[in-house]
């Protein structure tokens, strides 16, 4: 009796750790910045509260509407072309055939150890309209110079940034899913004679349908948070890239150049409220889908 007691007093105390450190470093923020967001500053009365007139401001608010707008649009445009090369890659990566695999990988996956922040110098860098390569490469050719800092080419040049840091990243995890795949389903799939067109397609990918949901939730997570990029190539491109680009950068700017701290807060909570939304959509729609597959195959 006495070492089951035991046993049982240890898990909490192993747990203990990581709650304490939960509560410190994520529910007492989270707290303190939903009691923020219930206040204003004035400048004259000081700060008083004033209910979730805040939250009716943010959300007839342009700026913050324009911001997660534009984070969607980034996120449908770069999610599905960074998914499918990790797909790609992974899958070929798996197949054998390659020479160097093991190089060819940690080639992939790489840029994702580099810090966001140099890649986005990095890049700035080579978009640069005066001083980068493509630029110089451009007016030796007499071409016209890419204009990849343009409003109208500003959301592809932040995608490519991002797909070339994550894409090795997505890899990893897909690699690591169709290496768990038991070999007795490439088997079966020989005996009947699939080649390996048909096992990608019948065996792997249907494995992978949880590694990519795992995948394409964090990149909605990623996607509406955007923020390290967007801040620094607002230096080089300040007519196209301002202080509510995205909504985490606006919420950034009214918070540290705004001091309007709780209005920051109140913009923070509905940027999560929508990331939480986005990701329920897609595991409510990974799920169906699920099912409807379930239901065809039955």
């Amino acid at each position: 009796m006495t070492g089951t007691r035991r046993h049982r007093a240890a898990g909490p105390l192993f747990v203990a750790p990581f709650l304490t450190l939960f509560l410190l470093l994520f529910l007492a923020p989270l707290g303190y910045a939903a009691y923020l967001s219930l206040f204003q500053s004035r400048l004259i009365g000081g700060t008083v509260f004033v209910g979730l007139d805040n939250y009716t401001q943010a959300l007839g608010d342009p700026q913050l509407l324009h911001g997660v707008g534009r984070v969607a649009l980034f996120f449908v445009i770069q999610v599905p072309v960074m998914l499918l090369l990790a797909l790609l890659f992974a899958l070929a990566l798996d197949s054998g055939l390659l020479r160097l695999a093991r190089v060819i990988r940690l080639g992939i996956f790489v840029p994702y150890a580099v810090p966001s922040v140099v890649a986005a110098l990095m890049w700035g860098y080579l978009y640069g309209p005066d001083f980068g390569p493509f630029a110089q490469l451009s007016r030796k050719l007499d071409l016209p110079a890419p204009h990849f800092l343009s409003d109208g080419w500003m959301l592809g040049s932040l995608a490519n940034i991002v797909t070339w840091e994550f894409v090795g990243y997505n890899m990893i995890i897909l690699y690591a899913a169709l290496r768990t795949i038991p070999q007795e389903l490439y088997e079966a799939a020989a005996v009947d004679g699939a080649g390996a067109w048909r096992v990608a397609w019948s065996v792997k990918l249907p494995a992978l349908r949880p590694a990519l949901l795992l995948t394409l939730l964090f990149s909605v997570i990623g996607s509406f948070q955007l923020f390290n990029e967007p801040n620094l190539l607002m230096k080089i491109a300040p007519d196209v890239i301002s202080s509510s680009y995205t909504a985490n950068l606006y919420a950034y700017s009214l918070a540290f150049t705004g001091q309007q701290v709780n209005y920051a807060a109140t913009v923070s909570f509905l940027l999560g409220l929508v990331i939480v939304i986005a990701s329920y959509g897609v595991l409510l729609t990974a799920n169906r889908a699920g099912r409807e597959s379930l239901r065809r195959a039955a």
